[in-house]
Order: structure tokens, then sequence, then C-alpha cells
């Protein structure tokens, strides 16, 4: 019998519309006369995706008993009896209740398969097996039932059901995707947008890797070898030297240019293991690799460049980099062009970067204007062209020459003394000319085979050829001298403009100025010391002490220390200009420094002039009604009636306790703003805090409702602060909230983070508004007289993050302001994970928790007081 065909629609997170889509999918295929059932659909309550089942087959489930429950599973074995052509099976990575003919849905699914059944199934990203780790820690939630890779990969097809992550979270506000009460928990934990969006990237990602394998199948069944660049692969060749650095640096911004490149890494070893690699370094470059997101690779192959060439090939890459050869031009001459011209021989269409390092060109020195114009290579070249030219020469003048071409004779060695001239400078020049006298007296000038002269002439003439070419010897020498000369200047010039850059560029100006110097003088270290004895900069080796050249910088504000060899008076001009710019940097960083206590104490003083001008405008009110009231009682003495008397008395008393609050709040944040705040963390219970706050307001179930995790652990915090927190943010949310609508205190947990939050349905602020928000003494609007100094959110974020929290403020689904206090969990308390799934509901929503029931302690006070009059029993 022949095999049926998987279908998957794969998601990034519950919602995006997979079983919506598998039933349409379904009723398209039934009105094409396709024989369709419904295996198994979960719903959740979605009123659309019922709605899509509706005229659809649906194969009755099975009931299985497990600890006194009843689980609804798909009856496979009525499946299997009624063998449609096509069978809808939600949520693949399901488990099966204990009892049932398999452990894992994906098990069914495969025995459908194998009896000729089309299956279209569904499945999230967080429930294949391989991104399970990866999603737990985006999330902070653990995915307990999962399906594995090879699954999914043995596929006939596999879609991705997409959704932009804000229009998910749209979709949830809206209600289309959970209950009301569970809303909120799920925007602010799994359904952050932060978390959707990698979410989303992860599935693209994996379906983009399974695409390029079945492209791979594809090419190798086709015997296809040349590459299909349907995205960006950049191969990097590493030889194990030290500038592999270098060009994997270079290869990942060349793949980060185009979403979705890729970065491989390859190292190519011979079969008999004798290439020369450093094992140390290449394991650096394979730990780099995996921190730029890529892969490292190691193939063998008798020839490098062929084997870089068909590894690229073979995994379709589209870019190579390799590394300018380590050889120098000798060698290259001798050896041939290397491997980097067989790369890009062999390489085809694919392109091929060339990288320049610092171990191909060396780092910047200044060329030395002391010793030889040439150097010690061409010299030596210099003499050996005359021993080898002077007797190929005369080889074959003897062999040609006649006694009439004596002037020929001796315009060919000159020929011969001015190419060595050009060769090795004066000294092999001197050296051609005296032999090639000698070789011209001895062989052509009679009388022959003897060094003596017997024609005057001859003799001046001897005299004046090595003359001449000493002469050109002597052009030669002083050419090379100013070409040195101009490139030690052209160096120069380069020197000062990146000392220059270097102060322009700021903070980075002294460490960059110390390591120029240290190359550019060809010294083994630089130190710059203050005047205090404080290292501002080094580099290269440790400079030793009592055995360094030190430089004084600026006045008397450092030394500069060089440890190496002793620099000439040119040397030293350039150093005088280093020197300068150092100081010139240190004033700089001065100068910043200045500034940014310049800066504190301007911000100290906008505070204090702030807290006047508040202390003025609102500490005024209450003082001022205090003394009115007490000198009212004063001067009436004993004529006032008991009723005045009591109302003076609580008006003095209500001004005197509101001038309290003020000044602790300012006492408050002084100590908040000058780092000093006590904080005191122990497992506190988020609901006792809460029900503490609420009667510090005398706020009932008329104006607040509850939804307090029962299963919550204790937090690590300061019980007394977070008090403070919850009532500066309840009694803002209270203020803003229209009537007839009730503030929502709700609490979850993400991780190890636990998190309070208080919902208001008032006009929200605005985005830009918000971090105004915690600024002491801003209040919104600053026209109501009773809302105090301004001081409370800005106290209440300040005692949030002294207890290693956070206050920030969200938008509440259908307008709005949320203010959430997150705090960690107390690892001194052990609960299980609320974020659980019970069987059953693997494509459900992964933040089920929040739900006033089974509520203990605080917890359940707190759940008893959310509930309506009416609700009362």
């Amino acid at each position: 019998m022949k095999r049926g065909r998987l279908r998957v629609l794969l998601g990034m997170a519950p919602g995006v519309g997979k079983t919506y889509e598998m039933l349409e999918e379904g009723r398209r295929l039934r009105d094409e006369g396709r024989d369709v059932v419904i295996a198994i659909v979960e719903t959740h309550g979605r009123v659309a995706t019922a709605a899509q089942a509706e005229g659809l087959e649906v194969v009755p489930r099975l009931a299985v008993a497990h600890r006194g429950v009843s689980l609804d599973e798909m009856d496979l074995d009525a499946v299997l009896e009624r063998l449609p052509r096509i069978a809808l099976v939600d949520e693949l990575a399901h488990t099966n209740a204990p009892g049932s003919r398999n452990d894992k849905r994906w098990q069914d699914v495969d025995m459908l398969l194998d009896a000729g059944i089309d299956v279209i199934t569904t499945v999230n990203v967080q429930h294949i097996a391989s991104l399970n780790a990866v999603v737990e820690k985006i999330t902070g939630v653990t995915q307990r039932e999962t399906v594995p890779d090879a699954v999914v990969r043995a596929a006939d097809q596999i879609e991705v059901v997409d959704l932009a992550p804000q229009s998910l979270r749209d979709r949830l506000a809206a209600g289309s995707v959970y209950p009301a009460e569970r809303i909120d928990a799920a925007l602010s934990n799994y359904f952050r947008l932060g978390n959707l969006t990698a979410l989303r990237e992860l599935a693209l990602l994996w379906l983009a890797d399974e695409v390029d394998s079945a492209l791979q199948r594809y090419r190798s069944e086709h015997g296809i070898e040349g590459s299909w660049q349907a995205r960006e692969r950049v191969v990097v060749a590493l030889t194990g030297g030290p500038e592999g650095e270098t060009l994997l640096r270079r290869g990942a911004r060349i793949a980060a240019r185009s979403a979705g490149g890729e970065l491989l890494a390859v190292h190519v070893s011979t079969q008999d293991g004798l290439r020369a690699s450093a094992p140390g370094a290449l394991a650096e470059q394979r730990a780099l690799v995996e921190t730029l997101g890529g892969t490292y690779h190691q193939v063998v192959g008798d020839d490098p460049a062929t084997a870089l060439v068909d590894f690229a090939r073979s995994v379709n890459a589209s870019q190579l980099v390799i590394g300018v050869s380590r050889r120098g031009r000798v060698a290259a001459a001798l050896t041939g062009p290397g491997i980097g011209a067989t790369v890009i021989r062999l390489s085809g269409d694919i392109d091929v970067h060339i990288v320049n390092h610092a171990r191909a060109g060396g780092r910047f020195t200044l060329p030395r204007l002391s010793g030889p114009a040439l150097s010690a290579k061409r010299r030596i070249l210099g003499f050996v062209a005359a021993l080898v030219g002077g007797p190929l020469i005369s080889a074959l003048l003897l062999s040609t020459g006649s006694d009439e071409s004596i002037t020929t004779d001796v315009l060919a060695y000159q020929l011969l003394v001015v190419i060595v001239a050009l060769i090795g400078g004066i000294w092999p020049a001197v050296f051609a000319a005296v032999l090639s006298g000698v070789t011209l007296d001895f062989l052509f000038i009679a009388p022959l085979y003897t060094v003596t002269i017997s024609d005057p002439v001859h003799a001046i003439a001897l005299v004046l050829y090595v003359i001449i070419a000493m002469l050109v010897s002597i052009v030669v020498d002083q050419a090379a001298r100013r070409a040195r000369a101009a490139r030690r200047a052209a160096a120069e010039a380069d020197l000062l403009a990146t000392v220059a850059g270097s102060v322009l560029r700021g903070e980075s100006a002294v460490p960059a100025l110390v390591s120029r110097a240290r190359e550019a003088f060809g010294l083994a270290g630089v130190r710059l010391v203050a005047s205090d004895g404080a290292t501002l900069a080094t580099d290269g080796e440790p400079v030793r002490d009592g055995r360094a050249t030190t430089v004084p910088v600026g006045a008397d504000r450092a030394v500069l220390e060089l440890h190496g060899r002793d620099l000439d008076a040119g040397e030293r001009r350039l150093l005088d200009v280093v020197v300068a710019q150092l100081a010139a940097a240190l004033e700089r960083t001065d100068l910043a420094e200045t500034a940014a206590e310049a800066g504190a104490l301007a911000e100290t003083d906008q505070v204090r002039s702030a807290l006047l001008s508040a202390v003025s405008h609102d500490l005024r009110r209450p003082l001022a009604a205090a003394v009115a009231s007490l000198g009212g009682l004063r001067a009436a003495g004993d004529n006032l009636s008991d009723d005045d008397r009591r109302e003076l008395l609580e008006t003095a008393d209500e001004s005197l306790a509101t001038l309290s609050v003020l000044v602790t709040d300012l006492l408050d944040v002084s100590r908040v703003q000058a780092g000093v705040l006590a904080v005191s963390l122990t497992p506190t219970d988020a609901a006792g805090v809460v029900l503490m706050a609420l009667d510090e307001l005398d706020l009932g179930p008329d104006d607040v409702e509850l939804a307090l995790d029962p299963d919550l652990p204790a937090l690590r915090a300061d019980p007394v602060l977070l008090q403070r927190v919850l009532v500066n943010v309840l009694t803002n949310a209270q203020r803003y909230t229209p009537d007839g609508e009730r503030v929502r205190i709700a609490t979850s947990r993400l991780g190890g983070t636990a998190e309070i939050r208080v919902i208001d349905h008032g006009p929200g602020i605005a985005p830009e508004r918000r971090e105004d928000m915690f600024s002491p003494f801003q209040r919104l609007g600053d026209t109501d007289n009773t809302a105090g100094l301004g001081l409370g959110l800005a106290l209440s974020r300040g005692f949030a993050e002294g207890m290693g929290g956070t206050l920030t403020p969200e938008d509440t689904p259908g307008g709005g302001l949320t203010m959430v206090v997150a705090l960690p969990v107390s690892t001194e308390a052990s609960v299980d994970d609320p974020y659980t799934l019970p069987r059953g509901t693997a494509g459900g929503s992964p933040t089920s928790g929040p739900a006033v029931v089974r509520a203990r302690s605080a917890s359940e006070a707190a759940a008893a007081a959310s509930r309506s009059p009416e609700d009362a029993p």
C-alpha cells in the first residue's frame, strides 16, 4: 500500500491561525470532492475556528479514563476503520493520555500515513525538539511536549502560517485567541513583542534550513554541480595562522549585509597531516566562529585549493574569503603564484575576496634614513650579478668577437657594470668595473692573457671605464637614497595625520597614540605613566624599570616611557610631535572630566531649584492651612463651638499629616538619588503586600479588581518598599480611572521573574512622555494642588530598582496605562512552574495560570476581596 502524504502547518505561536488554515483547506478539498474527515481538532473556544469546522465530517473522540478524570483523545482505531482519503489532525506534539495506543500523537499520525491516509496537521515552533531549549531561553517558558525534528522534516510539505507579531497581539487583545481574564497575562509574558519577533524569525529560519536541505537533495539526485546562490553563504578559509581572526570578522560583515546570510569557516588539512597549522589558533578561531553565529568545518585534501573550492560548491556558497599569502616576493617567484591564484581560477561563479592582513604587509614602521641606501639583499644580488654576468659575457665575446671589435667588447662590459649598479649600488658596481677591466685587459688587449698594457691609450680607456662605472653607481645610489627619503616623508605624513585624527576622535586618542608610536618607531614597548604613578596607556612588551627612555608629556602631567632601541635625531623630531599630541589629548580628557563634573553640578542645581520651587508651591498650602487653623483656635479661645473647634483641629491635623508625607518623600528621594537607600530583601508574599496597600488607601471591591495568581512564589523584595511602590502606583491609577471603571491588579510569573500589574483604563500617557513620569517634581498637567510634589513615581522606580527589579509603563489593551512592577522570584521558595501545560493543551496558551481559585493565606483573602458583592455567597 502506498504511504500517505504528510502536510505540516508550522506556526510561531498559538493564535496565528494554523488550525483555521487547516480547516479552511479541508473545506476546500471537500468541495473538490475529496474524502476529508476531522480526526481531531482543538478550537480552544475560538468562535471563528469552530465555524470553520462546521460541515466537515468529524470522527467521534475516544474517552480515556485517567485517575478518575475522563480525557478526550483522537480515536485512532475509528479513523483507521473509517479510512478516509485525508485526515485533519491538530496539535502534532500532543501527548496522549495514559492508556492510549501510542504515547504521542505524532506516532498516531505515522500509523495513519502507513495506512495510506494523507494527513494535514499543525505544530508550533516551540514544540520542535531541536528548538525547545532556544524557545525556553527566549520566552522563559519550558515546553514539556515536543516532536522530533525528523518527524517534521520527513513531511512531504511544510508551510509556515505567518502573522506579524503586532497583528497577533492585536488579535489577542481583541479576545480572538484567549478569554478576557487571560489576555493581560498573555500579552505581558509569552506574547511580548520581542518574544514573538524572535519566534517568528526562528520559525522562518528553521523552514529556510529545511528548504535548503531539500534543494541540496534535489541537486544531488539530479547531478547538478553548479552552485545555486539562493542566499548568501560566505565561506572563510582558515590556515591556522594569526590572520584568521581578521578573515572571520570580514566574512561575518559580508554575510551580515544580506538577510539570512550564513557564515561558514573551513580548515583544509592534508591526508598525511603534515601541513603546518597551529591547533591553539584554530581552537580560538573556532570559538570566534561560534560567537559570530557561524559554523566550523574541517576537510581533508591533498590540494588545499581544490578541496576549498569543492567544499564551497558543496555548501552552495556565494562568497569565498581567503587571505593574502604570507610568502615574500622571492618565495612567490620561486614556488609559483600560490593557493590564491588557483582558488580564483577554480572558483567559477563563486566570488572570491582576497583580504589583506597584518602578516601579509607587516605593521606600519618608519623607513630608516641611516645606513646604506639599498638593502643588503640588493647589494648581495649586485655582487652575484657581477660574478655571474662577467664570465657569461666573456664567453660570448670570445666566441663571436674579432680584433676590430674591441669597442663592442668595452660597451658590453660597460652595460654589465650599469646593470650591476642599478641592482646593487656603488660597491657591487665598483667591483664589477674592476673585474671587467681586468678581464678586458687579460682577454682582449694585447699582449693577450697578461695584465700588462702595451699601449698607454688602452690604459687611459680602462681608467675612464672604471670612473664612468663609479659615476653611474653613485647616481643610482643617490636616487635610491632620495626614494627612501620620499618614502620616509610619506610615512611621517601618514603618522602625523593618524596622530591628529586620534586626538580628534576623543576618548580613545591616548591609547591610539601610544600604540601608533610604538609601531612607527619599532619599539618593544611604550607606556604612558601619570604623575601620580598610574598607568594611563601601554602597548607592547612591559617596560622594564630603569631601562626605558623617558620623555615628559605636558607640564608634569605624565611621562612617556620608551623601551627598545635608541631613536635618531629625525625620529626624535617626530616623537616631539607625538608627545605634543599626547599632551593635547590628556588636556582634552581633563577638560571632559571637568565638564562632566560641571554637568553633574548643573543637574544638582536644577534639582535644587525645582525643590525650592516645589517647596514654595506645594508646602505652602498645608503649612498655611495648619497655621490658619491653629491661629483661629488661639484667637477665638472659648468662643468657638464644639463643631467649629473640631473642624479646625481636623484641618490642622490633615495639613500637618500632608506636610509630614511631603517631607518624608523629599527625604526618600534624596536617599535614592544619593544611592544610600536601605533595602532589606526577604521572601515576600505579593498578595499580602497588595492587601496592605489596599488597606492603606481604603480601597475595596468597588474600586479594585484582583486577579492574583494563587501559585505565585514568594518574591525577593523589601515588603515595606514594595508597599510604598504599590501605594504610589495605585494612587495614580485610581486618580485617572474613569467613573464606573475599576483598577485591575494582576500577578503572574515569567521564568525567574514575577510581575505585579496595575491596570487602569484612563487616558493613558503618550510614549514620548513616559520617561518624564519618573522625573522628580513632575506631574501630569501640573494643575492639581492635591497631587503633591510629583515624587511618587520617581520614588517608586527608585525603590523598585533598589530591590533589583523594574517599574515600566505599558499600554493597556483597549486604552489606558499599565504599570508593571517586575521583581525576582525568591530562591528560598520552591514552587512548581505555573506555566506547565496540562495534558491536552499542546496548542493552547503557554501562559495559562492566573486564576482566582484555590487561594491560600493572603492570596485567599485577596481573591475574596476581588469578588463583587453580587458574587458573595
